[in-house]
């Protein structure tokens, strides 16, 4: 017992001599000077210390001090780089003696940084770091150096408050500037859960962000992983190019970070904007150059018409920034640097007035090349499955897709797509095709595509096939009254027919069509660019063309009727060889007179 009592009084003996000799006799601010001197000679900088150092000794060991001025190089603006307002730091004294950290309060308020950029490229950290220093090899103590081992790390509070950096780009005159108005953490020890929460904003030249949060955090004994839970984050985002100028989001996420592995496992367990809402988990592996990320989302319903509505104003304006865009490719260069898979469900989502649920996506992009290995949807009463790839490793890019609709009504479908109402039915539609560039004008040109469509029980709307031909009969026969107003549609059970696409012209040799009273068969072309129709087709009747009332007519059946589309997409035009019909017409009077003259021959020669 004596001898612990004695190492006992040594030890107080020699803390209350420090404590005396430190605080008598050893005054920071005699230092001062020499660390100004020290910083002038290292960097030509001006270091300014405007408050008197202190600190204490027992039963902690601290230090404070605060009115601290950097400034930039010689010819910036602002001319101060880092100013800070205060800084305390407090240590407990005797736990350091068993290497173990006992931190009473860490401060620090009113930090700013200016870090300016100027035109020719310098910056305000040229010069921090002699040459002679940065070029200096390490020596095989640094490098074998192991690292610190800490038997305890309790901390009784961090406060960073008013911390302030401006981001000045002298080339762009562009200024950002992003405040931390608040941090704080509660009462830490390692394997603990501690408490946390920030306030941060920030200014861009054309965004304005705000957010907020807390949480509770816990670091593990061999400081390898880091534990949040219940982190709940509120942002706000206002600027002209955001959907109503202004984005609420609110996100509550459980994460895990392995700091040896160099991975972190992100649990969204709530996440919502506007009016989605979405869950899911993101995992990284940053262990590699590129980090590796696993995305795996549930979102609800998606109206991207709501969220990126059409811009108004004026039309020319808005035309001319188009066409400037689009001469240029996308910059697509990120892409090489990123390593994501993607598997995304959505329970509905509506682009260009398309309405389509129960979305199932997979996604990976990988080393330039983004490739959506399945996409399958309901759409309009049918099913949509689509695959494709954009490889974006050249300066051009080139792109392959294959995509099927099956069971789709095909009526809505291009009137919410493409207000086009032009057909009705049930469709069934393949196609595959492959181009380059991603120029607007260059995929219409550049694309190339085959595929083949069906469609069954449906209309041709605008025209009334059966009603055009018996109008045009009745004029031949010098019948001129008006004709009957009947509904401008052609009903028929099959529409079947092949296709290529090339420089912006779908060809369609081979369209068929099967319908009550005829039978429709030719090829045409559609231009994807200009909207232009041209079509030939040779119409047979197979039916009584006769209308209600009228007295049974047979006199066209088996007579082929060229009909022709013209005009473009909106307002297609239909029309008939009144020629032709004449010619079929006359042939048909023909043929029967032959007939009759047969017969009477024949009965003259008593045959």
């Amino acid at each position: 017992m004596k001898v612990v009592k004695w190492l006992l009084a040594i030890v107080l003996t020699l803390v209350v001599g420090v404590t005396v000799y430190l605080t008598m006799f050893f005054d920071l601010n005699n230092f001062k000077p020499q660390i100004v001197d020290a910083v002038k000679k290292q960097t030509g900088r001006d270091l300014q210390i405007t408050q008197d150092l202190s600190w204490s000794v027992f039963p902690s060991l601290g230090i404070k001090l605060g009115g601290i001025t950097l400034t930039n190089p010689d010819g910036f603006t602002p001319a101060s780089m880092l100013n800070v307002n205060e800084a305390v730091a407090n240590v407990a004294l005797m736990p350091l003696f068993s290497q173990q950290i006992e931190v009473d309060l860490l401060k620090l308020d009113g930090l700013t940084l200016n870090l300016v950029t100027q035109k020719d490229g310098t910056t305000s950290f040229d010069g921090l770091v002699s040459k002679s220093t940065a070029d200096k090899p390490q020596t095989a103590a640094t490098n074998d150096a192991k690292p610190m081992s800490l038997e305890t790390l309790d901390i009784g509070g961090i406060e960073l408050t008013n911390t302030n950096i401006n981001l000045i780009d002298m080339a762009s005159n562009t200024t950002q500037t992003f405040n931390l108005k608040s941090f704080t953490l509660g009462q830490f020890s390692l394997g603990q859960f501690a408490d946390f929460a920030y306030e941060f904003s920030a200014t861009l030249p054309d965004m304005q962000l705000a957010s907020s949060g807390q949480g509770k955090v816990k670091i593990d004994q061999a400081l390898n992983h880091v534990t949040i839970n219940d982190f709940a984050m509120v942002h706000n985002a206002k600027g002209d190019s955001l959907p109503n100028k202004s984005v609420t989001a609110e996100l509550t996420t459980q994460m895990t970070m392995a700091l040896d592995a160099k991975t972190i496992d992100l649990q969204l367990t709530r996440m919502s904007a506007m009016d989605l809402a979405a869950t899911g988990d993101i995992k990284v592996n940053y262990a590699n150059s590129v980090p590796k990320i696993a995305m795996s989302l549930d979102v609800g319903d998606i109206d991207l018409d709501a969220l990126f509505p059409k811009q108004e104003g004026n039309t020319k304006e808005s035309a001319t920034k188009i066409d400037t865009v689009s001469t240029q490719e996308p910059d697509l260069s990120a892409l090489k640097s990123v390593d994501l898979t993607l598997n995304l469900t959505a329970k509905s989502i509506k682009v260009s007035n398309m309405l389509t649920q129960n979305w199932q996506m997979k996604m990976a992009i990988n080393k330039g090349i983004l490739n959506l290995s399945s996409l399958t949807a309901d759409l309009y009463q049918g099913k949509l499955a689509l695959s494709a790839k954009l490889d974006a490793r050249k300066a051009v890019p080139t792109y392959q897709f294959d995509k099927k609709l099956i069971g789709v009504q095909i009526r809505p479908l291009l009137t919410d797509a493409a207000e086009v109402d032009l057909i009705s039915g049930t469709a069934s539609f393949e196609v595959k095709g492959s181009g380059s560039s991603l120029i607007a004008d260059n995929l219409k040109k550049n694309l190339d595509a085959v595929g083949k469509f069906e469609v069954a029980d449906g209309s041709l709307y605008g025209v009334n096939i059966p009603q055009m031909i018996r109008s045009a009969q009745q004029k031949l026969k010098g019948d001129l009254s008006e004709s009957s107003k009947e509904e401008l549609k052609t009903d028929f059970t099959s529409l079947t027919g092949s296709f290529t696409m090339k420089d912006a012209v779908v060809t369609n040799p081979d369209l068929t069509m099967a319908a009550p009273l005829i039978r429709l068969a030719g090829k045409g072309t559609a231009n994807i660019a200009s909207e232009a129709l041209d079509y030939a087709l040779t119409t047979s009747v197979v039916g009584s063309l006769s209308g209600q009332g009228d007295a049974n007519d047979e006199s066209l059946k088996g007579v082929d009727i060229p009909l022709t589309i013209k005009g473009t997409f909106q307002e297609p035009k239909f029309g008939i060889d009144t020629k032709a019909l004449l010619e079929g017409k006359l042939k048909g009077e023909t043929d029967k007179a032959k007939e009759k003259l047969k017969e009477g021959l024949f009965k003259k020669l008593g045959i």
